[in-house]
């Protein structure tokens, strides 16, 4: 990699890397940590609904007052310092800005922020990946036309597995399996922000001496993060969800390579080229021993015999066999690292992860009995969790994405762990939104058509 040897250089030519973050929350503020030791590398502004709230964030991660104190954009640029506005679409839309981090994680605004910034003539590194698996093939099809770059965040999951899956492809080996590590059980499933905490092992006490989102973390306890992950990495990769969902079986590292290869071969996996959670925990609780809890993963197959004995002399963890191995990273560190994107982006035209085409989807699937008449309170909420199955069967069953599954009322009853449908449902706002979706899945229903 030379991009910090590009930034430098331009850095040294007076041209500085400028950039808009939309959203000041956990991510945003683990991005400007970093962004303020990055010469060369300028955040023009910062857009939250809620001024204070980013300021506060650029207090906490210990920028000095005085960069952040622009009464403008244009004030900004001509300080190099930071401007916090309130309106996203002028952040979007101002000259000087290369590129949007758009970092927000409610899906409707992530879209909306992401083609205002194409539209502008910026590129786009969305950290939102509920929008990204939301409309992000279409979007990133509007990018390529303008040539921007529409691309994933370095240091959030999807965009390192797709960086470890590109290495298995540029080695030649045959990709076998790609995921992630994550704590769950099946229990997990029917989470509701009532129980969140009980999950995580915290009283009430602590819970209230922390600012803590019961809704975000109870989709990461659902599995329904799990699943909007892993279908933007299938849509990134060429991978596939499993037909009947992300099936989160325990394996730590000594194990990856031996779960994650195909079930004819001794494994758990129903074919070769499947997305997959290879969760830390075993189905009664007992912690699974090396696990990647925050770590991402592939697993993939020797051409040959020289290279499978290659395997085995260099030290791979391999499955018994010794045919199929696996590579990792242990750690991600989301925010703190999301500047690769960007100077990727800017200075060599190139994502780190994008959407090539819808192929995973995740929808939005009945937590318990729901009854005509209830309004779905989205992701992480009371109603439903998120389920990663192919775009085909989602389109063929007409699935209502986990991104529209927010204040929309149902008009028929759903019964636990089904897919709720577009049929089952009555939208009435949102409807730009809708709009952009259903274009996306009239695309990849004629590209089906033609293919076949």
């Amino acid at each position: 990699m030379n991009l910090s040897a590009l930034l430098a250089q331009r850095a040294a030519k007076g041209r500085p890397v400028r950039v808009g973050l939309i959203g000041a929350g956990k991510f945003g503020s683990m991005v400007l940590a970093q962004a303020q030791w990055l010469k060369g590398y300028q955040i023009v502004g910062v857009a939250d609904l809620d001024a204070s709230k980013a300021r506060a964030a650029l207090a906490r991660v210990g920028w000095p007052q005085e960069r952040y104190a622009a009464s403008s954009l244009g004030e900004a640029v001509r300080a190099g310092t930071t401007c916090i506005v309130s309106d996203a679409a002028a952040l979007c839309s101002f000259e000087d800005v290369d590129c949007i981090i758009e970092a927000t994680g409610h899906p409707i605004a992530g879209v909306r922020h992401a083609l205002a910034a194409i539209e502008a003539g910026k590129h786009v590194v969305m950290v939102n990946v509920e929008a990204d698996v939301l409309c992000g093939p279409l979007l990133a099809e509007k990018a390529r036309a303008k040539g921007l770059v529409y691309s994933m965040a370095y240091g959030d999951q999807p965009a390192i597995i797709c960086e470890l899956v590109d290495w298995v492809h540029a080695c030649g080996y045959e990709l076998t399996a790609a995921g992630k590590g994550m704590n769950f059980e099946p229990r997990y499933r029917y989470s509701t922000p009532d129980t969140v905490w009980g999950f995580f092992g915290w009283s009430e006490e602590e819970v209230a001496k922390g600012d803590f989102n019961p809704k975000m973390y109870n989709s990461f306890t659902d599995g329904t993060k799990a699943a909007i992950e892993m279908a933007a990495v299938a849509n990134g990769t060429g991978l596939d969800c499993p037909d009947d969902g992300l099936a989160f079986p325990p394996a730590g590292l000594q194990d990856l390579a031996r779960v994650f290869r195909p079930a004819a071969d001794g494994g758990r996996l129903a074919r070769r080229g499947l997305v997959d959670i290879a969760a830390s925990q075993e189905p009664d609780g007992r912690e699974v021993f090396n696990n990647i809890r925050y770590g991402v993963f592939v697993t993939f197959k020797a051409n040959n015999e020289y290279t499978r004995a290659c395997f085995h002399q260099y030290g791979l963890l391999t499955d018994p066999s010794g045919w199929y191995a696996s590579m990792w990273r242990p750690f991600h560190m989301i925010g703190l690292e999301t500047s690769v994107s960007v100077l990727s982006a800017v200075l060599r035209g190139e994502a780190t992860g994008s959407p090539k085409e819808f192929r995973g989807d995740a929808v939005a699937t009945a937590k318990r009995d729901l009854k005509a008449g209830e309004m779905l309170d989205g992701e992480g909420g009371f109603c439903v969790w998120a389920n990663a199955i192919p775009a085909s069967k989602s389109l063929s069953v007409g699935g209502l994405p986990i991104g529209l599954a927010h204040n929309v009322r149902l008009i028929r009853d759903v019964t636990r762990d089904h897919i709720v449908t577009f049929a089952d449902v009555e939208i009435k706002s949102d409807l730009d939104v809708l709009a952009l979706r259903k274009e996306m899945e009239k695309k990849a229903a004629m590209q089906s058509a033609g293919a076949r």
